[in-house]
């Protein structure tokens, strides 16, 4: 990822198609270690295209990725199950904080 992200901070600086070297530069600066194997693979990947270009073919991608609410609307009735366990072991903390607060120890014993 932060190779990704020193890429597009070139890219955003003006530098339309970053080199390795860029890329290198940009992190090093901050203090990380470049594994050149990795980097060589992302120049690889985005030769040639532009940041609109990769940021539009990530977006077709993400939308074919399911979401929790596709799996929430089919299993309804076990995702609110699910909720009403959640909210009583809540209570039962919530309760359990409560008379651990007074320690045995009343106002008026």
């Amino acid at each position: 990822m932060k190779y990704i992200a020193a890429y597009l901070l070139l890219a955003s600086a003006g530098n339309a198609s970053p080199s390795a070297a860029d890329v290198t530069k940009v992190l090093e600066s901050v203090g990380i270690e470049v594994d050149a194997e990795k980097l060589s693979k992302l120049i690889s990947e985005v030769e040639g295209k532009s940041v609109e270009e990769l940021i539009a073919e990530g977006n077709e991608k993400l939308s074919s990725v399911p979401t929790g609410g596709a799996v929430a609307a089919s299993s309804g009735a076990a995702a609110a199950g699910g909720a009403d366990e959640v909210a009583a072991e809540e209570e039962k903390e919530e309760a359990k904080e409560e008379s651990d607060d007074d320690m045995g120890f009343g106002l008026f014993d």
